[in-house]
């Protein structure tokens, strides 16, 4: 039987998010150049969301990534990878016939025009996820269920299976959903990244970027996105160096008000590690839909938050390392401007290493950081190492 059976409702539980979504085996370039010229990689992993789902552990909350991997050697690499983080991989699927995907990539920023990358996930174990074959259980356990685009896009049925996943129905958990707009990915399918609108809508915290939503959609602005995105209670528009752009809504419609209103009791929650301190974290993250019956939507409460000053190292792996930031603000019940403040600061943390995944700071020093006036906080400036710093002045310097 394919979707949840009628009647699923989220069970108490101590996960904080599950993120949904394809891993791969990432190799990473010995040196700078052409794919054709580089002597050599070294192997990493790679995945919009298992990387939300690594940063989120490493910080302290509990979360558990759900995908499918091949029967096979990159297989058992990126399960165990992934667990090392403290990620609960248990429901992690392995397909005996289909390979788990890899890919190839340049040194460059993936913007540029010189930037490489070379995919061989077609046919991979990910993209055979269905309606029919995730485990709707473990998936509507957490508090957060943590989607992305590119899932909708590595076939029709894992399209199909965003649909199911984004529907509504009581006992939905919260829908985090991160647009990650991959244009080569839609190239020749049966769909277009116009479902990603779709899906969009039907979400309740949404994180899209001001170039990829003109890319995908035609819409140019932040205030533009937010009349073709009405529907989710917090939107978050990132813009680069200009920082981030969030549109939170005091109160949703009714119909969304039961699928993420919060009513759960605070003995349920309060054992997660992930620090949220309040029942109400469910309610508050998305919005505020604390009245279930509530059949009006209060005018968006914008709030600009400027970018920081980073000394990038590579700029891969940034909005991954932004939404988990984001989302573990969001767990804590933090102010909006907080919440930002964390993604930034958790992708300034990426920007900064190699790789797309790090140690994240101290919860106390990124707290620091994140309390700092506005003029303190437009000086400051990170560069390497700076997450292992034991006092924020440490990073406050004139750019």
């Amino acid at each position: 039987m394919s979707g949840p059976a009628a009647g699923t409702a989220v069970a108490a539980t101590t996960t904080d998010v599950v993120c949904l979504g394809e891993s791969m085996v990432t190799f990473l370039p010995s040196q700078p150049g052409r794919l054709a010229d580089v002597p050599s990689f070294g192997r990493g992993i790679g995945g919009a969301e298992s990387n939300v789902a690594c940063a989120l552990a490493a910080a302290g909350h509990r979360a558990a990534w759900v995908g499918r991997v091949g029967a096979d050697g990159f297989g058992d690499h990126l399960v165990e990878t992934i667990a090392s983080y403290g990620v609960d991989t248990s429901a992690v699927r392995r397909d005996p016939v289909r390979p788990t995907g890899i890919y190839f990539r340049t040194a460059t920023d993936r913007g540029t025009d010189t930037h490489e990358v070379a995919y061989y996930r077609a046919g991979s174990a990910a993209s055979a996820m269905s309606p029919a074959n995730v485990p709707y259980e473990e998936l509507f356990a957490g508090r957060v269920l943590h989607l992305s685009g590119i899932t909708a896009a590595l076939s029709g049925d894992c399209l199909a299976l965003l649909r199911e996943l984004t529907a509504a129905r009581p006992g939905r958990p919260l829908v985090s959903f991160d647009v990650n707009h991959r244009p080569h990915l839609w190239r020749g399918g049966d769909a277009d990244a116009s479902v990603l609108l779709e899906l969009a809508r039907r979400s309740d915290l949404v994180f899209v970027g001001e170039d990829e939503a003109e890319e995908a959609w035609g819409i140019v602005g932040a205030e533009a996105i937010r009349a073709a995105v009405p529907e989710p209670a917090v939107l978050v528009v990132k813009r680069g160096s200009a920082g981030a752009t969030v549109f939170a809504s005091g109160l949703r419609p009714g119909p969304r008000s039961s699928i993420a209103g919060g009513a759960d009791d605070a003995g349920a929650r309060s054992s997660s590690a992930g620090g949220a301190d309040d029942a109400g974290a469910r309610s508050s993250s998305a919005g505020g839909a604390e009245n279930a019956g509530a059949e009006a939507e209060s005018p968006d409460t914008v709030t600009h938050v400027p970018a920081l000053h980073v000394d990038v190292v590579a700029a891969v792996g940034a909005g991954d390392a932004f939404a988990a930031g984001f989302l573990s603000a969001t767990l804590r019940g933090l102010p909006v401007r907080d919440r930002a403040r964390h993604g930034h600061l958790m992708a300034a943390a990426v920007l900064t290493v190699p790789g797309d995944l790090t140690e994240p700071p101290a919860r106390d020093h990124a707290d620091r950081l994140v309390a700092l006036d506005d003029d303190a906080w437009g000086r400051l400036r990170l560069g390497p190492g700076w997450t292992a710093a034991d006092r924020a002045s440490e990073e406050v310097r004139t750019p």
